[in-house]
């Protein structure tokens, strides 16, 4: 998602973008090139990056959603799953795209909601595993760390971490809301348990974008989203907006590609033919940044922590009954 260079304005000063972009820059110039050493940070590219990076008051709002039709289901239910705030549910592993492969993502996830995904769990120990989520749902939520790249992280020497090229302060985020929310047009129908969802394209830099979904923003600038990684004024936390596909084809829990059988609706909202829409997962996550610190998202190699390769991952460990309620709230319009 491309954006026009512009000026941003804090408060009453208004700061030019290459102004802020020297700040991001010079403050952990280092950290954005390969470098050696205890601590020595890698990142993107060696040559310019502030492609990589855009004021967010120089970003277009996007489009409004589609309008509510007659049939459509208007509730929304939330979970309170934590925020992972002690850090000690991360790993390189991804038992959606790389189950049994150890380390095999190459990069560290974060978890909430099921306390004990690996890359060798099973359905029957996702189910009998506990949750962080205070409903009991034992559901896995799970996306690629950010990381402050001025500072030095514990795991410079790990997999996933220092040796595959991902450095810096792992970040904890100060908020992640989970939801499930309605189809503008018509009810939804329950997700099968142990129902696997992919969002977004974690090697986007290198296959053409065409699963690319990032959604970068900054708290107080709705509707504002971009592929690029967003400077927020003081004060404003950065976010990530992970959208996760909702026409599921009625008869898989997963596919070869990881995304055949559940595929995005169409703009207006309405589903593909022999599809049928499911509770639309939403997560956002936000983190509390001081202007011009550097970050970076962590990522395959060769992906060089392109912002565009922001991706997310589900396992639905939900119960029958939880999930039955998660529909009922959603085609009844109510919100929980």
């Amino acid at each position: 998602m491309g954006a026009r260079h512009g000026d941003r304005q804090f408060g009453k000063v208004i700061l030019p973008l290459g102004i802020l972009l020297s700040l991001v820059l010079g403050l952990g110039l280092a950290a954005f090139h390969l470098t050696s050493g205890a601590g020595g940070l890698t990142v993107r590219r060696s040559a310019d990056i502030s492609a990589d990076y855009v004021a967010i008051a120089s970003v277009p709002a996007a489009p409004p959603a589609p309008a509510f039709g007659p049939g459509a289901s208007t509730g929304s239910y939330a979970e309170d799953c934590g925020r992972n705030e002690n850090g000690l549910h991360r790993n390189a592993d991804n038992v959606v795209i790389s189950p049994g492969v150890v380390g095999g993502a190459h990069h560290v996830h974060d978890y909430v909601g099921n306390l004990s995904t690996t890359a060798v769990s099973t359905d029957a120990t996702l189910a009998a595993a506990g949750t962080t989520c205070t409903d009991g749902d034992r559901s896995t939520f799970y996306w690629p760390v950010l990381r402050r790249t001025d500072r030095p992280g514990t795991d410079t020497s790990s997999v996933g971490g220092g040796v595959h090229h991902n450095v810096g302060e792992i970040l904890t985020p100060a908020a992640v809301q989970v939801e499930f929310l309605g189809n503008p047009v018509s009810e939804v129908v329950p997700m099968p348990r142990f129902l696997r969802l992919l969002t977004g394209d974690p090697v986007a830099a290198t296959d053409g974008g065409t699963n690319a979904r990032a959604e970068w923003g900054c708290a107080g600038f709705p509707g504002r989203v971009t592929g690029r990684y967003p400077l927020c004024p003081s004060g404003s936390s950065l976010t990530r907006t992970l959208d996760f596909p909702s026409c599921w084809d009625g008869r898989s829990t997963d596919s070869p590609d990881h995304r055949a059988h559940v595929v995005f609706p169409a703009a207006n909202g309405v589903c593909p033919h022999d599809t049928f829409p499911v509770p639309q997962l939403r997560v956002v996550l936000s983190y509390d940044l001081p202007p011009g610190v550097p970050f970076a998202l962590d990522s395959f190699p060769e992906q060089l922590h392109d912002p565009i390769t922001e991706h997310a991952l589900f396992v639905d460990v939900m119960t029958d009954r939880q999930m039955a309620a998660v529909v009922a709230c959603v085609n009844r319009g109510r919100q929980r």
